[in-house]
């Protein structure tokens, strides 16, 4: 069957339709208007939908998930705490936070913290926390339960604009909201969520960038310019692609580790870019890339995030009392080959290799191990999960025995099937060209790989923080492939005399099945609930919790 688009297409001044590629619903095929003499019909171009059409439903979805993640992330924020003060590595930076919150420098500079070894910008959000509601738990924790919320919301519209399917945004974001790793670690005063906000932030606008260009590209083929230039059109300033630039920035601003999602998600897209160009035949699409987009990428996704971390040192430039500001002349003399470097850009040069030092020797070989260290391939199935506090006795409890147990537990429904999501999104983007597959699996294994690079060293699974939105992401694109596999079974299937109930079923089928799971992962963190919050529950029932030895 031949649709006729809404839009009339006029590539080269005649009036055209398109037709959906067999197969493949998301391609049309451009035909002139004198195909039935003879003339081969126009080249295969996308559908010209870029995201989900149904804003109206798309904005109250996104709304009551927002609300469901604020309860979440808010309720009881206060708990749990050690007898007052912080609990696990909130030890750190909590203490760090209002310091420069009240040290009038908006940097840290006592030398006796130690652990002072990530940049800034974490500290500064949980300083803005604390200047907002004192130095208590709800202090420490409102940055990150706000950073939970807005992980939460763009997950979901990120995801709906991967797929054009509010559904499926919608079962990415409630999976987002029953993550247990998103969950805790949104109601802990630590960094890690802090550097995840900026990543996902990063990945949404490379996607809504995706989407505008292709929209401009879009119109320039239906105008029929696509051939004015062997390169393709320029797409002028892209604003979506600067916020990337800056939400990188801030990523490595946080921790340094968001150094290897520069890399990666620059890479993701120039991929983008060459694939754009490709799917409306440019004639060079690679070296009109290499013409058009490389530089002012780099200049986006390279350049800013450079100057971005340097400014995020601006405060230790100007402060007197700075950790290690004042090097130059001390433990670093003022002669040799870099002499003529300013002492201060030297004293920073101190400061950050020392920091490369600290974790570098962060090694099992150096005698450093932890009760709940895990390594990176026990973190996809959440095989070795931590815990943060923990209280035992009737005292806790007014009466009876009690255990009272927080840990950072990936929610086994979900984490569990992470390693087939990883191996199904391969086999799509290798199979199918994915791309939203494929977009998802590197945000994945940016998260991941590097660290198989240093083994040895001192890991624990709250570094897995930054997968989480991914495997969510991934798992309700799973649910997406499902349900329209269903669907497209269902519009194929043309046997004679097959009756109409059949193709009822298949489609209820899928559904069944999706919604089967959603209400599984629903159930699983009603379950998991006790040790996410450290609720108080019996010695029995948190026996019952713990399913594997390696959870203990």
């Amino acid at each position: 069957m031949t649709l006729t688009a809404d839009r009339s297409v006029r590539p080269h001044g005649t009036r055209a339709a398109e037709a959906p590629v067999a197969g493949n619903p998301g391609l049309l095929e451009v035909r002139g208007a004198s195909e039935d003499l003879g003339t081969a019909p126009r080249p295969i171009v996308p559908e010209p939908v870029f995201g989900a059409t149904d804003r109206a439903r798309g904005l109250i979805v996104g709304v009551i998930l927002a609300l469901a993640a604020a309860a979440t992330r808010l309720w009881n924020l206060s708990h749990p705490t050690d007898h007052g003060t912080p609990v696990f590595d909130e030890k750190h930076y909590v203490p760090q936070g209002w310091q420069v919150l009240t040290g009038a420098n908006w940097i840290e500079d006592n030398p006796a913290y130690g652990l002072v070894v990530h940049p800034p910008v974490s500290k500064w959000l949980l300083a803005a926390g604390e200047a907002m509601f004192g130095y208590g738990p709800v202090g420490w924790r409102i940055m990150p339960a706000i950073a939970g919320i807005a992980i939460v919301v763009m997950i979901y519209r990120v995801t709906r604009r991967l797929t054009r399917s509010t559904l499926i945004g919608a079962i990415a974001g409630v999976f987002a909201i029953c993550d247990g790793v998103l969950f805790v670690q949104s109601r802990m005063g630590m960094i890690d969520i802090l550097q995840t906000v900026f990543i996902v932030a990063t990945f949404t606008a490379l996607i809504a960038d995706r989407d505008q260009v292709r929209a401009r590209i879009d119109r320039v083929y239906r105008e029929g310019r696509i051939h004015d230039s062997v390169y393709g059109p320029r797409y002028g300033f892209r604003w979506y692609r600067f916020t990337a630039g800056v939400m990188l920035g801030l990523t490595c601003g946080t921790k340094w580790s968001g150094m290897y999602y520069v890399i990666a998600f620059g890479l993701l897209a120039v991929a983008f870019d060459v694939a754009t160009r490709k799917a409306y035949h440019v004639r060079r699409p690679w070296k009109g890339t290499l013409v058009r987009d490389v530089l002012p990428s780099g200049m986006s996704l390279a350049v800013l995030p450079v100057l971005i971390y340097l400014a995020c040192f601006v405060p230790w430039f100007n402060s007197e009392t700075a950790v290690y500001r004042y090097q130059v002349g001390n433990t670093i003399g003022t002669g040799g080959p870099f002499a003529w470097v300013p002492g201060a850009w030297r004293s920073l040069w101190y400061y950050e290799s020392g920091i490369l030092e600290f974790h570098a020797g962060l090694t099992n070989a150096a005698g450093n191990h932890h009760p709940w260290e895990s390594k990176p391939w026990t973190w996809p199935m959440s095989l070795r999960p931590m815990l943060y506090a923990i209280e035992n006795g009737p005292d806790h409890c007014g009466a009876g025995e009690c255990v009272r147990a927080q840990m950072l537990i990936g929610s086994p429904a979900m984490w569990w099937l992470a390693v087939p999501m990883l191996l199904w999104a391969l086999w799509r983007l290798i199979a199918r060209r994915d791309w939203a597959h494929g977009a998802v699996l590197v945000g994945y294994l940016a998260g991941i790989l590097p660290w198989f690079t240093s083994i040895d060293r001192q890991m624990y699974f709250f570094y897995a923080t930054v997968l989480a939105p991914f495997l969510v992401m991934g798992l309700a694109l799973c649910c997406g492939d499902l349900l329209r596999s269903a669907a497209a079974r269902v519009r194929t299937r043309n046997e004679p005399g097959a009756p109409a109930v059949v193709r009822t079923e298949r489609r209820t089928l899928g559904l069944l099945v999706v919604s089967f799971y959603v209400a599984l992962v629903v159930a699983n963190f009603v379950w998991l609930w006790p040790i996410l919050t450290a609720s108080p529950i019996s010695p029995e029932q948190w026996h019952n919790q713990i399913w594997l030895p390696s959870w203990s």
